[in-house]
């Protein structure tokens, strides 16, 4: 049977909804603080290159998911069928270089976004972007997607506000293409191996 594993994983979340108490009463909006939690531990299983670590912190975002549609199941609004048809629609829809005969566009990034204000009714370049991202990863996005939307707004020049040069180091790597709270991170762990180093040698 394929995907027998996830198969496994929707009926222990069933099974756990109904016989056990903390799991019986989590909520979409109790589960917040979790989802976030690893989604943040998968970035750092990735960044750290490890796939016995990457296969755990999938499998927590993994569970997740389940857990939320479980939810919903038992509240007879949705499932986890419904979660997988509606992603593998969206994406069969925006592939139609793939899935039907439209040729390859010279700017798939463009087209995508492109693709997506049509279909969501979006006006704009800001719409849809979560306004709960870090600061760093949501500059980024607000830079690429006013790109994206032919706005010539990135800033090229900090000036004496400090705010602003750190914006403007942000629009520096996006031209650059690099992602801007990947690289602080790698800085803040650099940071962190100088902090021990110092410690053990003071």
């Amino acid at each position: 049977m394929p995907h027998a594993e996830v198969e496994r994983l929707i009926e222990v979340m069933h099974t756990l909804r109904q016989k056990c108490p903390w799991d019986a009463e989590q909520t979409h909006e109790s589960l917040m603080p979790y989802l976030v939690e690893e989604t943040l531990e998968v970035v750092e299983a990735v960044e750290d290159g490890s796939d016995a670590a990457l296969v755990e912190e999938l499998g927590d975002l993994l569970l997740q998911v389940a857990f939320h549609a479980e939810i919903a199941a038992q509240q007879s609004r949705f499932d986890i069928d419904d979660v997988a048809r509606g992603i593998a629609d969206k994406l069969v829809a925006r592939h139609p270089h793939v899935f039907a005969s439209e040729p390859v566009p010279d700017d798939m990034l463009s087209t995508w976004e492109q693709r997506k204000r049509a279909e969501k009714g979006r006006t704009s370049a800001l719409d849809g972007i979560p306004g709960r991202m870090s600061a760093l990863t949501r500059a980024a996005k607000v830079i690429a997607r006013s790109e994206r939307h032919g706005l010539d707004v990135a800033p090229t020049s900090g000036g004496a506000d400090l705010g602003q040069r750190m914006l403007a180091l942000v629009a520096e790597a996006h031209a650059e293409g690099l992602d801007a709270e990947q690289l602080t991170r790698a800085a803040v762990r650099d940071l962190e191996r100088r902090v021990v180093r110092a410690e053990s040698e003071s």
